[in-house]
């Protein structure tokens, strides 16, 4: 451990725990905790959604893939771009009808409670398991850092992010991820300029040898009807049609993303955002794949064996190669990406647990202060909860897929009944949930019997669970809905 680098990362870990804990004092109501006072400007909005989406998944894992593969993940991220544009037109001005708080407020105002309940307890499940993976990345990096071991790794992270986002609430969560946004891009462009530093030839040498290996291959615009077609993850039409559906689910349906839009100052600003954090999640996508690359080139040309699994080359080879002052940098620009996912989970729990479930379940008045409290408890309790499923999470293959494997499994039957409830009018409450359970339920067999990759299961289940309510309305013949 070198002490500089050491001294670095600590001062970042203090840094940005004080920084965030500054706002505690603005956070006065529900609406101050979890909108931040709907006073943040559209930049900073994009920036956070930015952070959200990335995680430490993406900046170590995003590396490890191009490492393995090619330039292929972008076709995912070009899809990614027609989903904000679906999400503007069909959903946002849904989100800004009223003051709304979750994404799964819709759905009772669409359906009945009922399917809110269930709606919001998908996304609890789903934001869990997923964040659980998340974290247990984040020990990855602290691991190699500090020697510790994993959980010691988890125990430390969790613990700083939880402490500012308990004081600070949604307003101390978009400006960490701003802060933290700027520091792991940062971090990352350094980083890619020391490495090709250190490759004789520089970058047409990487170029030459990159392209040779197949490594610059960016698009596959193979088709056929068949099943081969559906198990290849990364091909143009994977990217455009299945990123297309996952992030409008990811970015339209899930709490983590649609409570940064709601915290928006209009609607008009959050469709700003939205559209703007596409270009720097292209160019962040661009970057860490680019990274991947030259790493590949590095260790072929040195004959050097890489760290295993693949998603510690990039911490491993900045810890170990890197000059002192820059490893520390980097290692505290993967950990920022790190905490501001972190925190933002723990905020949309929280709120979620109390706006769908504890506030609507409540048979008396509370006062404002009363249920700042109660979020600010459940804050705490999804922190351990986390921490729990992240030590649980040891061991998977490639952090990056497996958290968008997850992701994948739920978002379908989640697409689905919000395309209902905004497309469909004579589907009622009953029958929207017979689509989403039958769409889950196909899905987990997707996943399980079956090679196709995850990629495409988000558009199988929005259709299951669009088509199978759209039948089970004809049968059941519940009254339609104005809502």
């Amino acid at each position: 451990m070198r002490p500089v680098d050491i001294a670095i990362i600590a001062l970042y870990l203090v840094g940005i725990t004080w920084f965030g804990a500054r706002f505690r004092h603005g956070q006065k109501t529900l609406k101050d905790y979890f909108l931040g006072g709907r006073t943040t400007p559209w930049w900073a909005i994009a920036f956070s959604i930015v952070s959200a989406e990335t995680s430490t998944l993406t900046v170590i894992g995003t590396p490890g893939i191009s490492f393995n593969g090619n330039l292929g993940f972008l076709q995912l991220v070009m899809g990614y771009l027609l989903a904000r544009i679906v999400i503007s037109v069909l959903l946002l001005p849904h989100y800004f009808r009223g003051e709304m708080y979750t994404a799964y407020e819709l759905m009772q105002r669409r359906f009945g409670p009922r399917i809110r309940r269930l709606t919001a307890g998908s996304f609890l499940f789903l934001r869990a398991m997923a964040e659980g993976v998340r974290v247990f990345a984040i020990s990855i990096v602290v691991g190699i850092v500090l020697g510790t071991g994993q959980e010691i790794s988890i125990f430390i992270i969790v613990c700083l992010t939880l402490f500012y986002t308990f004081e600070g609430g949604m307003t101390a969560v978009i400006w960490t991820d701003v802060v933290q946004m700027v520091l792991y891009i940062a971090g990352a462009v350094v980083s890619l300029f020391v490495i090709l530093g250190k490759i004789p030839g520089g970058w047409d040498h990487v170029v030459q040898v990159a392209d040779s290996a197949g490594k610059l291959q960016l698009f596959d615009f193979r088709f056929a009807p068949n099943l081969e077609f559906l198990t290849r993850t990364y091909s143009f039409w994977a990217g455009i049609i299945g990123g297309c559906f996952l992030t409008t689910a990811s970015h339209g349906t899930e709490q983590l993303m649609v409570q940064r839009l709601l915290a928006a100052r209009s609607q008009a600003e959050s469709r700003k955002a939205l559209l703007a954090s596409w270009v720097v999640i292209f160019c962040q996508f661009s970057l860490f794949l680019t990274i991947g690359v030259i790493l590949y080139v590095y260790y072929r040309d040195t004959g050097l064996e890489p760290p295993k699994p693949a998603d510690r080359i990039y911490p491993m080879f900045i810890w170990q190669n890197l000059p002192t002052g820059v490893a520390g940098l980097s290692i505290a620009a993967i950990l920022a990406a790190a905490m501001s996912n972190l925190s933002a989970a723990l905020n949309s729990l929280a709120s979620t647990t109390v706006m769908d479930f504890l506030k609507p379940m409540s048979r008396r008045e509370r006062s404002d202060a009363e249920w700042l409290a109660a979020a600010k408890r459940w804050t705490l309790a999804w922190g351990a909860i986390l921490f729990g499923i992240a030590v649980l999470a040891q061991g998977v293959k490639s952090v990056l897929e497996a958290g968008l494997g997850i992701a994948s499994m739920i978002y379908g039957s989640l697409l689905g009944v919000f395309l209902l409830g905004v497309l469909t009018r004579r589907v009622g409450e009953r029958a929207a949930m017979a689509g989403m359970v039958s769409g889950l339920v196909v899905i987990l067999y997707v996943k399980f019997a079956t090679p196709v990759a995850f990629t495409w299961y988000v558009l199988t289940g929005s259709l299951v669970t669009f088509a199978t309510a759209w039948l089970a309305s004809f049968i059941l013949k519940e009254s339609p809905s104005n809502g």
